[in-house]
C-alpha cells in the first residue's frame, strides 16, 4: 500500500471509477442481450436508440473503445434490419 497521501487519493479514485466502469459496462451488456432476445422488430427497433445511447456513452467515459462501440451498434442495427426483412 501507498504512503504518500496524493497516492493514497489515486488509489481511491481509481476504486471508485473501476467500480462505476463495471456497473455501467455490465448494465450496458444485459441491455444489449435483452434487444437481442427480443423478437419483435418493431419493439427491437423502439429499443435501438436507448441501447445506442448507453453503448456510446460508454465509449465517451472511456470505458470501451469508440470502434468497439461502434461495432456493437453496427450489429445490432443489422440484426434489427434482417428481422424487419423476415
Amino acid at each position: 500500500m501507498a504512503n504518500h497521501a496524493a497516492t493514497k487519493k489515486d488509489v481511491r479514485q481509481s476504486a471508485k471509477r473501476n467500480e462505476r466502469n463495471r456497473y455501467y459496462g455490465k448494465t450496458t451488456r444485459n441491455a444489449i442481450r435483452d434487444i437481442r432476445a427480443i423478437q419483435d422488430p418493431t419493439a427491437a427497433s423502439d429499443k435501438l436508440p436507448e441501447v445506442s445511447s448507453m453503448i456510446d456513452k460508454l465509449a465517451r467515459r472511456g470505458t470501451i473503445h469508440k470502434n468497439k462501440a461502434s461495432n456493437l451498434k453496427r450489429k445490432l442495427a443489422l440484426r434489427i434490419n434482417a428481422m424487419k426483412q423476415k
